[in-house]
Formats: C-alpha cells, sequence, structure tokens
C-alpha cells in the first residue's frame, strides 16, 4: 500500500490521515516516483531512479528511444513493461514524457516533464 503525493506533499484524507492507495493507482506512484528521482541520488540504494534527466545531452533524433531505455531501466524492480513512450517539446528546454505500460494485462501511462 502506498501513500498519495502531490507536489511533494502527503495528500490528506479529511480524517486526519493521509490517501493511501492499492493497486495500479499504487504501482503508478511508484513509477513517478522512480522515474523523477536522479539514478544514483541516493547513496544507499544506488540502482532507485532514472537517467532521464540526461535527455537533453542526447541528439534530437535519438532522444526518443533513450527515454525508453532509461524508463525500461528505472522500473525494471516493478512489476510493469514499457510498452512505448511519447515525447514532445515544451516551452524552452522542457520536454513532456509519456511513458505507456502494461501492468497484468492492463494498459497504464504517467506523464511527466523533464528539464
Amino acid at each position: 500500500m502506498e501513500v498519495k503525493i502531490l507536489n511533494g506533499d502527503y495528500v490528506p484524507d479529511g480524517l486526519g490521515g493521509i490517501v493511501r492507495l492499492e493497486g495500479a493507482e499504487a504501482l503508478l506512484e511508484r513509477v513517478l516516483f522512480r522515474l523523477t528521482a536522479r539514478r544514483g541520488g541516493l547513496p544507499a540504494l544506488p540502482e532507485l531512479g532514472s537517467r532521464l534527466y540526461l535527455l537533453g545531452r542526447e541528439p534530437a533524433a535519438q532522444r526518443r528511444s533513450a527515454a525508453r531505455q532509461y524508463a525500461a531501466e528505472a522500473l525494471a524492480a516493478e512489476n510493469v513493461t514499457v510498452t512505448d513512450v511519447g515525447l514532445a517539446p515544451e516551452d524552452g528546454d522542457r520536454m513532456r514524457l509519456t511513458v505507456f505500460l502494461d501492468y497484468q494485462g492492463e494498459d497504464l501511462s504517467v506523464a511527466l516533464d523533464i528539464k
């Protein structure tokens, strides 16, 4: 069971506790955490996180395939398969990444901004 986080804070349940998630919702929280954390940023857990922050260094023609590789690498410990990614430019040097997943036969997706 996972706790719901929004903008870096726990989401209150209105009863003095915090919102808890299960199943696919819990998985998506873990996926977002693993994709947004910098790989190697936690010395005790060097395999946690992704290298998506490096996408800006990749040649434009190779960014989509690199994004897919980095996402799959970051999510290897989860019971999920990266089926595809979408990458679209945003303002300035930001990119919008959508990661499409297969979780126990269910199609899921998450989107995040990469700088």
